[in-house]
């Protein structure tokens, strides 16, 4: 790759091409990185949680929030927002174990806030109330400072 020009994918659009680190931050290229989730997988709903829930118990919530993203944008309108919030828990835990005390608490919250209009259906059996409280009470600890580690802190999807 020529440093002076920006990576393109194979329909030219602009994709950043540098190996990742298991919370999605870039590495220098040459750089053994984390294989990275591929694009625009459409899953059922329960392959989507089963594969962010390993990726979660994994430490990568980045990666995990590629997989929400796919099923947010692959999934029924109605559901937009639960995977939506969903993939905003995960990048709010991202930027959390990354030591963004700022923008890892707001996406917790943010997520949270997603996804509180399911809590009485709690879709594909997920703890919407647990979820958002885990999301909630890392926010608040992520605020006082300590960086977090994404594994340990990785929520349960489903109660």
């Amino acid at each position: 790759m020529n440093e002076t020009r920006r990576d393109r994918n194979a329909e030219g659009r602009a994709h950043n091409a540098r190996p990742r680190d298991g919370l999605g931050r870039p590495m220098p290229y040459g750089t053994p990185g984390v294989a990275r989730q591929p694009e625009g997988i459409v899953r059922t709903p329960r392959e989507t949680l089963a594969e962010a829930q390993r990726l979660l118990d994994e430490g990568m919530p980045f990666h995990a929030h590629e997989v929400f993203e796919d099923a947010w944008k692959s999934g029924p309108e109605g559901e937009r927002e639960l995977w939506r919030g969903l993939a905003q828990l995960a990048v709010g835990l991202t930027h959390a174990a990354r030591g963004n005390i700022t923008g890892g608490p707001r996406l917790l919250r943010r997520g949270a806030g997603a996804l509180a209009p399911f809590a009485e259906a709690a879709p594909y059996g997920l703890s919407i109330a647990g979820l958002s409280a885990w999301a909630k009470e890392l926010a608040d600890r992520v605020e006082s400072g300590p960086t977090v580690d994404a594994a340990a802190e990785a929520p349960r999807l489903r109660g």
